[in-house]
């Protein structure tokens, strides 16, 4: 076996069963799910539409670059979204269908990674708390994570002032998500600009996480993206920069498993190369779903929609009895709990049959302290009235601590 297996934590689900598996819920009360961040809004009827009259399409092998069709949609969604003036995508070079953001943020790190045995091992730059598979990408790729403490007190951003600067010389990747998970938060230009730089000055990946960057609240204020500011700039190429988008969440397609990688284009000719032999080419009446996704927005509006509505209901509820605040995006809370976040999951699943996913478990002790310690991650990703169910067993909990 691959030794570096050994490496690998539990991932957060799996340490979340066990810290229930021993308590039963009352029979009386439904379970609700607030633990998974799985969409469970309806998939938009154009895009099944799609997927049943390509199915015909089965009889061939896909192409690992994806059809010309879904790729040239790609680069016309992505060009509108985020202004790309100056740098046009083109959908031979920039863009790369992938089987959604999950595999994709994995596999760049297996690719991009240079293992030179005479050199220093590479470092991997992540937020903390963050998404599982840019620690399980970086140890399997045989790299050294170092994770950067995203808390409310530098407004859950990342502090590149805190890489030692002997460091930058072995920093070959760096993961960051924008809206964030789970804090939600949306990285500003000047965020991104500063990070392009530092990317530019120690020739460093920038592999931006944008898959939440359609869920946001004020629709005259759609989150800004990694190539946008990359455009805004006049970096040629997108050079070191790799944005990952995804279908999931924008469409409610978490089973489609559809989304795409934009950007460099030196590095993504190399990617694609790694993908063939990767083997995980889009069967082509997934790609033809994904086209009708990405050329719809009405149904991404009405999505959004949605979850205005649930972030209103739940917060009014809530916010008497948690500190928690709206997040700039995304469908999490990122609440501090009044006990230790491991204990607060437990006892609300035992009394109340809800799940929410302890904060600890999504982040690793760095710089002296666990930033995800004492909150939880709630995904409000259940209908309306489950939500304003699960706030409302929430709150009847905490008040009962008092």
């Amino acid at each position: 076996m691959n030794s570096r297996l050994a490496g690998l934590q539990p991932y957060p689900f799996q340490k979340l069963a066990k810290l229930v598996q021993a308590f039963t819920p009352p029979s009386g009360k439904t379970p609700i799910r607030l633990s998974m961040g799985e969409p469970q809004h309806a998939a938009p009827s154009l895009v099944l539409e799609a997927l049943t009259a390509n199915l015909a399409g089965l009889a061939s092998y896909p192409a690992t670059r994806g059809s010309v069709e879904l790729r040239r949609g790609i680069a016309r969604w992505a060009g509108r979204r985020f202004d790309l003036n100056r740098i046009a995508l083109d959908p031979e070079r920039h863009v790369l269908p992938v089987a959604g953001t999950r595999e994709a943020l994995f596999s760049i790190a297996q690719a991009v990674i240079d293992r030179t045995h005479d050199a220093p091992q590479p470092v991997v730059i992540m937020p903390n708390p963050f998404y599982q598979i840019y620690e399980g990408a970086a140890l399997l790729a045989g790299a050294r994570p170092f994770f950067l403490n995203t808390t409310e007190e530098n407004g859950y951003r990342m502090d590149f002032s805190r890489v030692p600067d002997e460091l930058w010389g072995q920093v070959q990747l760096v993961y960051v998500c924008s809206p964030g998970n789970p804090t939600g938060t949306v990285l500003n230009h000047g965020d991104f600009a500063h990070l392009i730089e530092l990317g530019q000055r120690h020739d460093f990946i920038i592999a931006s996480d944008e898959c939440y960057s359609e869920i946001y609240f004020d629709e005259a204020k759609p989150p800004v993206g990694l190539l946008q500011v990359a455009n805004d700039l006049g970096i040629e190429d997108y050079h070191n920069c790799l944005v990952f988008h995804s279908l999931s969440k924008r469409s409610n397609l978490p089973g489609l498993r559809s989304g795409f990688v934009a950007g460099d284009g030196a590095v993504l000719e190399q990617y694609l190369q790694y993908r063939t032999y990767h083997g995980c080419a889009l069967p082509p009446p997934t790609q033809a779903a994904s086209a009708a996704a990405w050329d719809d927005e009405a149904h991404v509006r009405e999505n959004r929609a949605h979850y205005r509505a649930k972030f209103d209901a739940v917060l009014e509820i809530l916010a008497p009895v948690l500190d928690v605040k709206k997040p700039d995006a995304s469908f999490y809370l990122w609440p501090r709990t009044p006990t230790d976040d491991a204990t607060f999951a437990r006892e609300l699943y035992a009394r109340e049959n809800v799940l929410v996913l302890p904060g600890s478990y999504l982040s690793r002790p760095a710089g002296g302290i666990n930033p995800g310690q004492n909150r939880v991650r709630l995904a409000l990703v259940a209908p309306l009235a489950e939500c304003i169910e699960a706030a409302q067993r929430i709150r009847n909990y905490v008040e009962s601590l008092k």
